[in-house]
C-alpha cells in the first residue's frame, strides 16, 4: 500500500503541542474529536495513519491523564448505532470501557448528560454502578448556549455536580458527536474556577485539517463522513481577522466560537487566549502529509463509500432526502462516479448476467473483492451460502494459489450446517452467512492441510476493496470490516423480505 502519511511525525508533533497547553494551567480539559480508537476514517484518508494514533499517545502521557467518557441521554433512549461496529451507542460506552482500561490508561467515570431520567437510560446508569463504574449525571441547562448570564450561574452549571479528577490532563471523550463533550469540560472549568484553580480548555481535532486548502478532497471527505450532522467546512473568518492567516474549520465551531469564547471569559473573569476556533484546537494532521497525491485519491475514494453508505442509510430510513442530496452536490463537486470505484462495475456486471441467465430473471446478489494490484475475485448467493462467503472462499483460494476446482469445504459439511439450521433451529435462512463458513473453515483446517492454507490468508485481505450489489445483512457487513476490508453496497435489498434479509 503506498502511504502519504508519517504516523511517528504526528505522534511527536501533537504530543508536543498537547503538553505546552497543559503547562499554562493547573489542570488541562481536552476534549476529544472522532473516535479515541479504530479510527477507521483517518486511516481510510490518510494512507500511512495509525488508527490508533490517539490511544498510543495517551499511552505516552498515561501518568498524567485520566479518562471522562460522556453519553447523551437520548442516543441511549433511541438505540443509536455507531455504523462502524454496528452496536449502539451504551454497547459503545461498555467496549470503550473494556478498550481503555486493556491500555493501562484510567477512566474515572461516565457522563450522562442531557439526563431527564430516561427508563432505558436509567437501566443503563444502574449496570454500569452495579459493576463499580462512577457515573455522574449532568441536567439540560435552560438557555444554552446562548443565555451565558444563566450558563455560567449556580442555575447553569452550578446545577451538574463537579467531577473530582486527580491528573494535569482530563481527556473527555465520547461514542460520537454531540455526546455533550464540551458542555461537561466547560462544566468542570466553571467548577475549577470556583474552587480557586486554574484551568484550561483545548479540543484535540483530526477534521477538518486547518492548514489544508478548503476544497481539498481531504476536506470534502470529512464533510461527506458528517452528511448526516449537516457540518460544512468554512474559512475561519475569526482566524483571518486576528493573524491575516487562512485555516479552515467546520461551520459548529465557527457558529458556536462566540459564545465558548464568552463562557470561558466569563468563568475566568479575563481575557480568552483564544482568537478563533482554530486557536482552540490541537491538530498537527497536516504536519504528517508526506505525499499529497497519495492523500488525494484515497480521500475521492473515501467521498465515493460515504456516498454509498448514505444512499443505503437513506433505504434504510436512517438518513433523510436531504443528506443524500448533499452528498450528491459533493460528488459533483469533486467530479466523482460511483464506478470511479473500482470494485462497483465488476459487481454490477457479473450481477446482470447472472440476472439474464435466471430463467425467472430475478436478481441474484453479488459481491466482488478489488485487490490492490487490480485483481477482481466475485461471489454470488447461492442455495448454499450467501455471497459474501462465496467471495471470501473465493479470496483466500486465489491468494493461496488454491484451484478453483478444489473443495475448501466438504458439501456434506455444509449440508449439514444447512440441515442444522433448517430441522432443528427452524431457520427461514438456511444458505451459510460469512460468520458460518469461517468457523466451518476454522475447523477443516485442523485436519485438511488446503484448508489450512487458505485459512492462512484471512489476514491478507485487509485493505481489499469490496462492492455489492445488495445491501448485506449487518452480520455479514461487519465480519469484512473485522477482516480489514472496505465494503460498499447498492442502495437494493436482496429479496422482498421485510425480516428474512
Amino acid at each position: 500500500m503506498k502511504t502519504g502519511f508519517d504516523p511517528q511525525k504526528y505522534i511527536d508533533e501533537q504530543s508536543k503541542y498537547i503538553l505546552e497547553r497543559v503547562n499554562n494551567y493547573d489542570k488541562l480539559y481536552l476534549e476529544f474529536g472522532g473516535k479515541l480508537i479504530g479510527d477507521k476514517h483517518a486511516k481510510r484518508v490518510l494512507p500511512g495513519f495509525d488508527e490508533d494514533a490517539k490511544i498510543k499517545l495517551l499511552q505516552k502521557l498515561k501518568d498524567q491523564a485520566e479518562i471522562i467518557i460522556c453519553v447523551y441521554a437520548g442516543d441511549i433512549e433511541r438505540n443509536k448505532i455507531r455504523g462502524d461496529f454496528g452496536i449502539t451507542y451504551d454497547m459503545e460506552v461498555l467496549r470503550l470501557l473494556d478498550d481503555l482500561r486493556s491500555y493501562g490508561l484510567e477512566v474515572n467515570s461516565v457522563v450522562i448528560t442531557r439526563y431527564n431520567k430516561q427508563p432505558a437510560t436509567t437501566v443503563f446508569i444502574n449496570k454500569l454502578e452495579r459493576r463499580n463504574i462512577k457515573v455522574y449525571t449532568h441536567s439540560s441547562i435552560p438557555g444554552y448556549p446562548a443565555d451565558v448570564d444563566t450558563i455560567v450561574s449556580e442555575n447553569g452549571y452550578g446545577i451538574n455536580p463537579y467531577i473530582a479528577t486527580t491528573k494535569p490532563i482530563v481527556v473527555v471523550t465520547a461514542p460520537g458527536p454531540n455526546s455533550g463533550k464540551l458542555a461537561t469540560c466547560l462544566n468542570q472549568l466553571y467548577h475549577e474556577y470556583k474552587s480557586g484553580h486554574s484551568a484550561g480548555y483545548s479540543k484535540f481535532e483530526t477534521f477538518p485539517v486547518w492548514n489544508v486548502p478548503l476544497k481539498h478532497p481531504l476536506n470534502i471527505a470529512y464533510e461527506a463522513a458528517t452528511v448526516d450532522l449537516k457540518d460544512v467546512n468554512m474559512i475561519d473568518n475569526f482566524h483571518f481577522e486576528r493573524y491575516h492567516q487562512v485555516t479552515i474549520n467546520y461551520n459548529r465551531d465557527l457558529e458556536m466560537f462566540p459564545v465558548i469564547k464568552r463562557i470561558i471569559e466569563k468563568i475566568t473573569h479575563k481575557e480568552s487566549v483564544y482568537q478563533s476556533p482554530t486557536d482552540m484546537g490541537v491538530n498537527r494532521v497536516g504536519f504528517g502529509i508526506i505525499d499529497d497525491s497519495v492523500i488525494t485519491e484515497a480521500s475521492k475514494q473515501e467521498i465515493i463509500r460515504r456516498y454509498f453508505a448514505t444512499v443505503c442509510d437513506f433505504k434504510k430510513g436512517l438518513l433523510d432526502e436531504e443528506s443524500v442530496t448533499r452528498m450528491k452536490v459533493i460528488m459533483e463537486e469533486v467530479g466523482l462516479k460511483q464506478d470511479d470505484r473500482g470494485c462497483v462495475l465488476p459487481a454490477r456486471e457479473y450481477a446482470a448476467k447472472l440476472k439474464e441467465k435466471n430463467a425467472d430473471n430475478e436478481m441474484v446478489s453479488v459481491i466482488a473483492f478489488e485487490f490492490e494490484n487490480g485483481k477482481v475475485i466475485t461471489g454470488k448467493g447461492s442455495a448454499t451460502m450467501d455471497c459474501c462467503s462465496a467471495a471470501l472462499l473465493n479470496a483466500i483460494k486465489y491468494l493461496a494459489g488454491i484451484s478453483d476446482d478444489i473443495f475448501l469445504l466438504s458439501p456434506l459439511i455444509l449440508n449439514t450446517i444447512r440441515d442444522l439450521k433448517e430441522r432443528d433451529l427452524h431457520s427461514k435462512i438456511t444458505c451459510l452467512n460469512a460468520n458460518e463458513i469461517l468457523i466451518a473453515l476454522s475447523i477443516s483446517a485442523v485436519t485438511n492441510p488446503t484448508a489450512q492454507l487458505a485459512y492462512d490468508k484471512l489476514s491478507e485481505l485487509s485493505g481489499v476493496q469490496a462492492h455489492c450489489t445488495a445491501i448485506l445483512n449487518r452480520n455479514d457487513e461487519q465480519i469484512l470490516r473485522k477482516l480489514g476490508l472496505d465494503v460498499t453496497c447498492d442502495a437494493v435489498y436482496p429479496s422482498e423480505n421485510l425480516y428474512y434479509v
